[in-house]
């Protein structure tokens, strides 16, 4: 392949990534398991296998019921603040359901209150504490509310502690508290163990999330770029699990899982043990996931105490929460591969909104900002495309010349760039170094739940969601066609051909993207073929 070839298929090959990032970067549920493995996969990351691998996962923590006193009379305890309104149980002392008060269910004027979990009554629940062996503890364990009295608790700017504490049959107490915190997300949660019995008592704790699989306005919301299901990180990687593999088998990890957890495209439940667990088990029942933390072998002697602390995030998918409370739950906001670019981006975008008031208008200003930066390199760009296009009949006639002898060939090419002070690749080179930052913002606007039911104008209401009457994306492939008609070209008439169609598959591609992101790459696209426009009236 002479020189000449090697760029035209540079050139093709950068504008089908600039165009056609979602396709190749998209994420990618994990294969499929061979058949002949066990029905659980173990993963161990920082530990060599143990006899642990081949032992099957034990029964979902939910299913474990036992017989409830006669005396016995469930409790709902509300906590109420202006992030949100939480119900706990007395029965397991668990989750019953979560009601986010700065997000709405839909963009309506009368729209309610986002209800992110709400499991029925005789269902599921989460923060189920189990146990096993000596330290047997049933899922639907009645527990008694020990502080404070009332069942309705108001935070305003102090934190809460709301405990339970129920005494098993095997004479094991069992004390939960949930730490809630007026102005964060955060749910800090203490179990502890108490032998009250003369044995010395032996087997394992465990911590549940319950994350029901219904249908949801949150997963409603789901595409095909945007991951939804158990997420775990363990300090290096992010581990998904797709539903479709759990139904296959179970997913056990090591102790050097940080934090695991249940996400959506912009809601999410974590969390993470602050002493290490043992194992953290993932699977899937009918119509709900369990991440469940497993603790290490616990011994208690006659009267003696044992802790568990964990810290849980319970609400929406933004990156400054997150990152505030720590233990790098802020990974749970997956930017992919340009994620030191995106990160910025975000904030700026944040900063512009702050002062604009309007998310689309945010996007446009941070894009004719981003087109600024990159101008000066774009324009050498255009300028090295339109060089090389007023050399192509010399170039054309070196081909007719030498084209039976390559290495010839490719020598007076050389030296017909030289002659030139032409570059071949000086077009291409400078689009490169642009590509990380287009896709940084590319991956930030497609799952930003500060657009989720934010309006721009006119008919565009919500800029999370596709144009509905495909308005912009039909705009868009307009002026991404002008925009190559526009662009010097070195490729052959079949070569332009095919590029041309670029522009139709986009369109079609870009016609379900969210509109705030369609927004940013008509922007774009307008801004180009500006430059492209001034450079065609520079004189040569």
């Amino acid at each position: 392949m002479d020189n000449n070839n090697r760029t035209i298929l540079a050139v093709a090959l950068i504008v089908l990534l600039w165009s056609g990032y979602s396709l190749f970067f998209a994420p990618q549920p994990p294969p499929p398991q061979p058949a002949a493995e066990s029905a659980v996969q173990t993963e161990q990351r920082a530990e060599p296998p143990t006899a642990a691998t081949e032992t099957p996962v034990a029964a979902p923590a939910i299913v474990a019921k036992t017989p409830v006193p006669d005396d016995y009379q469930e409790q709902i305890v509300t906590v109420e603040s202006d992030l949100y309104q939480i119900q706990l149980s007395t029965t397991g002392a668990a989750l019953r359901a979560v009601e986010l008060k700065q997000y709405r269910a839909s963009n309506a004027a009368d729209a309610q209150a986002y209800v992110y979990k709400e499991f029925g009554v005789d269902r599921h629940a989460s923060y189920i504490t189990t146990g096993s062996e000596g330290l047997a503890i049933p899922a639907d364990l009645p527990f008694k509310l020990i502080s404070p009295a009332a069942t309705t608790v108001q935070l305003d700017t102090d934190d809460k502690v709301i405990s339970f504490s129920a005494i098993t049959a095997s004479g094991l107490t069992v004390v939960k508290n949930y730490t809630f915190y007026a102005n964060r997300y955060q749910i800090d949660i203490n179990v502890q163990l108490i032998n009250n019995s003369e044995l010395v008592n032996r087997g394992v704790v465990n911590l549940s999330l319950i994350s029901e699989i219904g249908e949801s306005e949150d997963q409603g919301m789901q595409d095909m770029y945007t991951f939804y299901g158990p997420l775990s990180f363990d300090g290096e990687e992010l581990l998904e699990d797709s539903l479709e593999d759990l139904e296959k088998s179970a997913k056990i990890y090591g102790k050097n899982i940080l934090w695991s957890g249940f996400v959506a495209k912009y809601f999410l439940n974590i969390l993470s043990p602050l002493e290490a667990a043992k194992q953290v088990q993932v699977q899937k029942g009918d119509d709900y996931v369990e991440n469940r933390f497993v603790s290490p072998l616990i011994t208690l002697e006659p009267g003696q105490k044992q802790n568990f602390d964990y810290v849980s995030f319970l609400g929406p998918k933004d990156f400054d929460l997150l990152e505030g409370v720590g233990y790098q739950f802020e990974r749970a906001k997956d930017f992919g591969f340009f994620r030191i670019l995106a990160q910025p981006l975000l904030h700026v975008l944040k900063f512009f909104y702050g002062f604009l008031g309007n998310y689309g208008m945010a996007i446009i200003l941070l894009t004719v900002c981003i087109k600024l930066i990159f101008w000066p390199l774009t324009q050498k760009s255009y300028k090295s495309m339109k060089g090389m296009q007023t050399l192509q009949p010399e170039m054309q006639k070196l081909r007719e010349k030498y084209g039976h002898d390559k290495q010839r060939l490719n020598q007076e090419m050389m030296a017909f760039y030289k002659d030139n002070k032409v570059n071949p690749l000086g077009g291409c080179l400078p689009m490169l170094i642009q590509i990380p930052v287009f896709f940084a913002l590319y991956q930030v606007l497609l799952g930003a739940i500060e657009l989720r039911h934010a309006p721009f104008m006119l008919w565009i209401t919500d800029l999370s969601i596709k144009d509905p009457y495909y308005i912009t994306p039909l705009i868009m492939g307009v002026t991404m066609f002008l925009q190559q008609k526009m662009t010097p070209s070195n490729m052959d008439p079949t070569q332009q051909k095919i590029m041309l169609m670029m522009p139709v598959v986009f369109t079609f591609l870009f016609l379900n993207f969210p509109s705030g992101l369609v927004i940013y790459w008509l922007v774009n696209n307008l801004l180009t073929i500006l430059q492209q426009y001034l450079i065609r009236r520079q004189p040569d």
